[in-house]
């Protein structure tokens, strides 16, 4: 994900989409603790995508004084 995709959603996407990528993430890393991943980076970009997305959002919030 980019940050030109996540600064054109709007915050309530943003906040479904960070939601969303957490629950991906905390499975993943139960799964990751029983067996062996198939892609084990899907668990840092999951986490990068993460933080891009707060990072926006956090940006706006201040924007808008917050």
């Amino acid at each position: 994900m980019k940050g030109t995709e996540i600064r054109e959603m709007t915050a309530q996407e943003i906040a479904e989409r960070i939601q969303q990528l957490q629950e991906e993430r905390f499975r993943l890393r139960f799964r990751a603790a029983t067996q062996q991943l198939e892609n084990p980076t899907l668990l840092r970009t999951i986490r990068r995508d993460i933080a891009r997305l707060k990072t926006v959002q956090r940006a706006r919030d201040q924007k808008e004084g917050r």
